[in-house]
């Protein structure tokens, strides 16, 4: 069953993309975890996810209803491409902990960074 927030807010200040689902259901969702985990064909391939790397100052600078099903976010890297569904919203919202746990792995294992201005090399000796 779908779920539908009650409310959707585009925190700024915090670059956060807030949805309550009730009183006692409110999450807090970074413009970095939405981006690297946005489910665009650029970033989850086809059927082969892409790791996302270097968006720590990321900015979500817009959001767009979808029709009735799913908001179009906008991001000041140009990236805008990905339609997320409420479910899919839902998803990322109570499963956020695990998911980043999970991408800071990934970024260890390839070597990568989420820091823009920084590149991470391996020497081998």
């Amino acid at each position: 069953m779908t779920q539908f927030p009650t409310a959707v807010n585009l925190h700024k200040t915090s670059n956060t993309l807030g949805l309550t689902y009730g009183p006692d259901e409110v999450y807090q969702l970074s413009a970095e975890l939405l981006r690297t985990h946005s489910p665009s064909a650029e970033v989850q391939g086809h059927g082969k996810p892409i790791l996302q790397f270097g968006k720590l100052n990321v900015r979500l600078i817009k959001i767009e209803p979808a029709g009735q099903y799913a908001l179009k976010l906008t991001f000041d890297d140009g990236h805008d491409s990905g339609l997320f569904t409420w479910d899919y919203l839902y998803q990322l919202a109570v499963r956020q902990d695990a998911l980043w746990a999970d991408y800071l792995a990934e970024l260890k294992a390839a070597g990568k960074t989420r820091d823009p201005s920084h590149s991470v090399v391996r020497l081998m000796l």
